[in-house]
């Protein structure tokens, strides 16, 4: 196994990851509300509550807008490197969408807000993923 130390980020994923449990937080002590984007985007889409959706409008243009602050704070471009491209990226959007209706929640939901409040049903459904992430890279590096 080869590291990467050129995009080995510990500072910034340390300070990354301090931030996005900070807003999780902040969401669940102002709105008792889990901080995973499919939920938030689905009150959005099908709201079971019209007083919820400007506070979802709202995390997600934080989250659309929060690349062009870090860009502005750095002074330069952010470098994104496409892992594919062509049909498997619409074809993979799908099959997460379809993991997230699924397993009800997202990633982020199940990982950083299910762990933290020791859901036995987000401690599977994260099981789950890291399963499937590992088995679907080594598929892809080193059986296709």
């Amino acid at each position: 196994m080869v590291i990467d130390f050129v995009n080995f980020t510990p500072f910034a994923s340390l300070i990354g990851g301090v931030m996005i449990g900070l807003a999780a937080l902040l969401l669940m002590l102002s709105h008792g509300r889990v901080m995973g984007i499919s939920g938030i985007l689905g009150g959005i889409v099908q709201p079971s509550d019209k007083s919820d959706v400007p506070w979802r409008l709202l995390f997600v243009v934080g989250m659309l807008i929060g690349p062009f602050a870090v860009i502005q704070l750095l002074g330069r471009p952010i470098e994104i490197v496409p892992n594919t491209s062509g049909v498997l990226l619409p074809v993979a959007g799908f099959v997460v969408g379809l993991g997230t209706a699924i397993g009800s929640g997202c990633t982020s939901g199940h990982g950083i807000c299910g762990l933290a409040r020791l859901s036995m049903r987000s401690a599977v459904a994260v099981g789950t993923f890291m399963l499937t992430a590992v088995t679907t890279v080594y598929i892809v590096r080193h059986v296709v």
